[in-house]
């Protein structure tokens, strides 16, 4: 040192740790100004420069761009802001960078034949996986139904699951089913009617229907959680009481009947709460309840307790893998 006060840019830059080059850009760039020149022209630093660098390469070390860390050196409160801006730039790269970690691990450890079917459903998804596709296909499998985009909204939410922030490779395979599932063809002449919601008249009213099922659904759900065999109860009036209501019929043993005529399970649907099931549910513990799982299960107890239908059952026979 030359002097009690300052600093030569060699004596900064070594007490600092960095280099000549490195005080000299940000002297450049207005980040780190000098107390004045020496005889020969030479930058001068006072001893708050040292602070003031250590400062700058930590935000640096952050990866912070130059015109933000002016800012937090200007501005006491300016550091949080940015920050919070910094983490919220990152967290959708780490997540991506966790799928992409996630997929590599799906590839290991299995046969020749198996990871080329994983990359297909890998390359078909993308990564992270764009759900999109699942929310246009239920969106199509409701539609006509005249629903309150809320109603459609909460139906179409509790259907798509939301990807993790931190998968594993069972994650990524679920996702590539799914996606599997609703973009696969369904052979010519199996979809030869659309769904039970679909085949009623113009005064049936699809939204109290749709309340009214996941009414039902909710209070099936508890009943699949303790492992019970399908019977009537609860769950199973209000899931035929919502049929009844949206068709603007009464609840009776003959409605009943008709009913089970109509209903029918729909393989690819069926296929794809399993898989939703799957995403839900913690390793080691039981699979946890979906409205598809609730809707069969309310089928059953409506098939058991209601007797013979008045009109042959209808089953959609496609199969999904």
């Amino acid at each position: 040192m030359t002097g009690s006060t300052s600093w030569s840019i060699g004596e900064l830059a070594a007490r600092a740790g960095v280099t000549v080059k490195t005080v000299r850009f940000y002297s450049d760039q207005g980040l780190l100004p000098e107390t004045g020149r020496s005889s020969g022209g030479h930058r001068r630093y006072g001893p708050e420069a040292l602070g003031r660098l250590r400062m700058i390469r930590s935000l640096r070390t952050l990866d912070l761009p130059v015109p933000d860390v002016g800012r937090a050196l200007e501005r006491d409160d300016a550091l949080e802001s940015l920050v919070a801006d910094r983490l919220r730039e990152l967290r959708p790269q780490l997540t991506s960078l966790r799928w992409r970690e996630a997929a590599l691990h799906l590839l290991t450890d299995c046969s020749p034949d198996e990871r080329a079917r994983r990359l297909d459903l890998i390359g078909a998804m993308g990564l992270p996986p764009d759900t999109d596709v699942l929310a246009r296909f239920w969106r199509g499998w409701l539609f006509p139904a005249r629903l309150p985009a809320s109603l459609l909204a909460g139906i179409v939410d509790t259907a798509v699951p939301a990807p993790s922030h931190d998968p594993t490779p069972a994650h990524v395979l679920a996702f590539g089913r799914l996606r599997a599932i609703v973009t696969a063809p369904c052979p010519p002449g199996l979809l030869d009617r659309p769904p039970a919601p679909k085949r009623f008249d113009d005064g049936f009213r699809p939204a109290v229907l749709y309340s009214g099922l996941k009414e039902a659904y909710d209070l099936a759900a508890p009943e699949l959680r303790a492992g019970r065999a399908p019977a009537g109860g609860e769950a199973l009036d209000r899931f035929v009481g919502a049929w009844a209501e949206a068709g603007g019929a009464r609840d009776s043993a003959a409605f009943r009947r008709r009913l089970t005529g109509v209903l029918a399970g729909e393989p690819r649907l069926d296929h794809y709460w399993d898989v939703v099931s799957e995403l839900a549910t913690p390793p080691g513990a039981p699979p946890e309840p979906t409205p598809g799982a609730a809707e069969a299960w309310l089928r059953e107890a409506l098939a058991g307790t209601a007797g013979a239908p008045e009109e042959g059952t209808w089953m959609r026979s496609c199969s999904y893998e």
